[in-house]
């Protein structure tokens, strides 16, 4: 049977860094990290003060953060989506800041904040006809849902999906991973051996994904395809992951599967990159297990844009394609001292890469999800 390719036409985010894809790539080359000092709500019970927010969103006003994100993101991009597109929300609290807004109210109202009216706001924002489908799967959720996306392309149950991703930094949300003892104090560092603990970060964007063939019918621009997925869950512990890394390497096995490749052809590496000693271990732990002695380049530009939680898959799906494009892999901001387990795969400064390999993005959430994507050019 011919299997539809699924490919994506068109993208774009909004991060700390400001509106658009080249705000992004260059704020992550300019080698100045995004996250800074946090004024949004006060941190003095907490592990930290600093994250990546985005700028003039107003915190219990009268719309909830997403939302306000969300609407800047598609002001312009709303009228050129098909109204057919199959719709995918990825987003882990959703509209959270209206839950807060409730209970200092002392009002007990709290049906505002539920996930499926904020799926029923996107869909009449970005005017599509579907009812569309939410996947929270923590940090690992816009890769699955990029995953899904392909998934029902490639089966021919639609040949056009658009997938959303969205998570704002809360009180509730940074009090929940300052509990955890998870944040740095200051900058994340991804993979540089003095780590210890992520910054959070918030962003919104979507990607517009069709069938190779209805692209080419529409002329549609392709920035890339999506080649392999695969999803996995290590079923090691409620926050932390495994550390031999097993489940993460199948995930990327399974990826490479789909895609019908050998390692070898895969020539750089979008890591979580979240900053944690754990994660970083366990990911370079799984990259080992997976292509031996081939040092793939590593990167994450969790250092730059914090980490943006459910948003971070598709934003560094986006960043890979963009990358392929130009040959070239962002540098990995904070990065001083590099890891011992990831010398020679991670480096402080971009580095070119050969043009024609593929690219492959991982990422991993709580309740030991992994997740792997492997994308190509045109």
């Amino acid at each position: 049977m011919n299997k539809e390719k699924a490919v994506i036409v068109a993208a774009d985010m909004i991060t700390a860094y400001g509106f658009g894809i080249p705000a992004c790539w260059d704020g992550i080359f300019s080698k100045k990290t995004a996250i800074s000092r946090l004024r949004r709500f006060s941190t003095k019970a907490f592990q930290s003060d600093y994250a990546a927010l985005i700028n003039d969103l107003e915190y219990h006003g009268s719309e909830s953060l997403v939302m306000q994100t969300l609407k800047k993101l598609f002001y312009k991009a709303a009228p050129k989506i098909p109204e057919d597109a199959r719709l995918i929300l990825a987003t882990s609290k959703g509209e959270i800041d209206l839950l807060e807004k409730q209970l200092l109210e002392k009002r007990d109202d709290f049906s505002k904040c539920r996930l499926d009216r904020l799926l029923k706001k996107a869909a009449a924002l970005i005017m599509v006809k579907d009812t569309g489908m939410i996947i929270s799967a923590a940090c690992a959720s816009s890769t699955t849902a990029l995953a899904q996306a392909a998934s029902i392309i490639r089966a021919k149950r639609s040949d056009c999906v658009i997938v959303v991703a969205c998570d704002s930094v809360t009180e509730f949300v940074f009090s929940g991973f300052s509990s955890l003892m998870a944040l740095d104090k200051t900058y994340a560092r991804p993979f540089d051996n003095k780590r210890s603990g992520l910054s959070l970060g918030e962003a919104a964007a979507f990607a517009l994904i069709m069938s190779e063939s209805r692209a080419k019918r529409e002329k549609r621009k392709i920035m890339g395809k999506i080649a392999g997925w695969g999803l996995s869950n290590d079923a090691n512990h409620v926050t932390a992951p495994s550390r031999s890394g097993s489940g993460l390497a199948a995930a990327i096995n399974k990826a490479l599967q789909t895609a019908d490749i050998d390692y070898n052809e895969i020539g750089s590496i979008s890591a979580h990159g979240t900053g944690t000693v754990y994660n970083d271990a366990m990911e370079m732990k799984a990259f080992s297990t997976v292509f031996g002695d081939n040092k793939c380049p590593v990167y994450s530009i969790k250092g730059a844009i914090g980490h943006t939680l459910v948003t971070a898959g598709l934003i560094e799906a986006i960043i890979a394609l963009r990358s392929l494009k130009e040959g070239v892999i962002p540098p990995t901001v904070n990065l001083e001292e590099v890891d011992e387990d990831a010398r020679g795969r991670v480096f402080a400064a971009s580095c070119s890469i050969p043009k024609n390999k593929m690219a492959l993005s991982t990422n991993s959430g709580f309740g030991g999800i992994n997740a792997a994507l492997i994308l190509s050019e045109p």
